[in-house]
């Protein structure tokens, strides 16, 4: 790890991001912290739904946060809009998009150049800065190819050039190596180091640990899950008492000595609905402590209710005991499984950023138009 005694260069506070997805409150991000200073590379791991790709359109500009504070190079960054916002994204960001986002009818040169002639920039200046990048990331002979007539490696890193094209002091990379087989990851991950002794912070996410060795900061997007090790005494509860929460962490499964409980649904407009209830020789909230995952639904005392709650290990030794099977498979006859899984949770990260694509016939008319004017600009 290098020394963070620098100033930082991205500082993310108490960040949260809330919206609702299928009735329910969802928060990819809640209380996020990240402190980056310049000449960095960060890798920012977690699953599918675990609020990676959520981030880095945050720092993108790309969509609001519900609360928290955002900062690059001292621009609050949650406060932009308009020009300002155009600004940032042109000259303090650059974007490195997972699927590459190539425009399949332009070369690599005006790919690379696409975002300057978007902007204005004149045709003569913004291809000459292509040129600059392409050579800097090893594809210089390439740079009349289509993408299609590219590897996969190679698109990455034309995809790379296109991000630094406005020389911004961070870039961003979305999954940048996970299309790629081994040798063509090590050489984009190499270019990004290179580019980070630069001075540049990079952040890319990733699901990839084998990336790890090579980062210079790691930002676990899922903290690890530390389920109950503690044996306890039994539980009882009244009628209308609530065992625990929707999203509240995972801690113990209850094994209901006596009573019933109902499994309720909470939805982010304050109103709930019962899914299901559990009596008494079942089980609840297993999976929830088993698979790692906040608690998918409210459970609450539909009776007065006596519980038992139990260990991973001490339900796992219930489950390989025949006589405990046997007593549970009889008292259970006829009851449908509630899967408290938190599939309704496991909202896969959308990707947001997304390239502006059709003015490429107008960018392709600035490249290879009337060759009279080098001053041609895109409107």
């Amino acid at each position: 790890m290098r020394p963070e005694s620098r100033p930082s260069l991205v500082r993310i506070e108490d960040l949260v991001v809330e919206y609702a997805s299928e009735r329910y409150t969802v928060r990819p991000l809640d209380g996020f912290e990240l402190d980056a200073p310049p000449g960095q590379l960060i890798a920012l791991l977690g699953p599918s739904g675990s609020g990676k790709t959520t981030l880095l359109s945050i720092l993108s500009g790309m969509i609001p946060a519900t609360s928290g504070s955002v900062v690059v190079d001292g621009i609050d960054v949650l406060s932009l809009s308009g020009t300002e916002l155009e600004d940032y994204r042109r000259h303090t960001i650059g974007i490195v998009f997972q699927g590459f986002n190539l425009i399949p009818s332009l070369s690599a040169r005006e790919n690379v150049a696409a975002p300057l002639l978007v902007a204005g920039v004149r045709r003569k200046e913004a291809l000459a800065r292509a040129d600059v990048l392409l050579a800097e990331i090893g594809l210089e002979e390439r740079a009349d190819h289509m993408p299609k007539h590219l590897s996969g490696g190679q698109q990455q890193r034309v995809a790379v050039a296109r991000g630094l094209v406005g020389d911004p002091k961070v870039l961003l990379a979305d999954e940048p190596t996970a299309n790629l087989d081994h040798i063509s990851a090590e050489a984009v991950v190499q270019l990004l180091r290179s580019l980070r002794d630069r001075g540049r912070t990079i952040i890319i996410s990733t699901h990839d640990d084998r990336l790890l060795p090579a980062m210079d900061q790691v930002v676990y997007m899922t903290p690890e899950h530390e389920a109950a090790t503690t044996a306890q005494g039994q539980l009882m509860l009244v009628p209308g008492e609530v065992l625990f929460r929707q999203d509240a962490k995972s801690d113990y499964i209850y094994d209901i000595v006596e009573g019933t409980v109902d499994i309720v649904r909470e939805f982010s407009d304050g109103t709930e609905t019962v899914i299901a209830d559990r009596s008494a020789g079942a089980y609840v909230g297993e999976l929830g402590p088993l698979l790692g995952f906040p608690r998918s639904a409210q459970v609450r005392a539909r009776t007065h209710v006596t519980l038992q709650p139990l260990t991973i290990a001490e339900y796992n030794e219930r489950h390989e005991n025949p006589v405990e099977a046997e007593r549970r498979a009889a008292g259970s006859a006829g009851d449908a499984a509630i899967d408290l899984s938190d599939s309704d949770h496991a909202v896969d990260d959308q990707d947001v950023i997304d390239l502006e694509h059709q003015q490429a016939e107008t960018i392709r008319t600035a490249v290879d138009g009337d060759e009279e004017s080098d001053e041609a600009t895109v409107d």
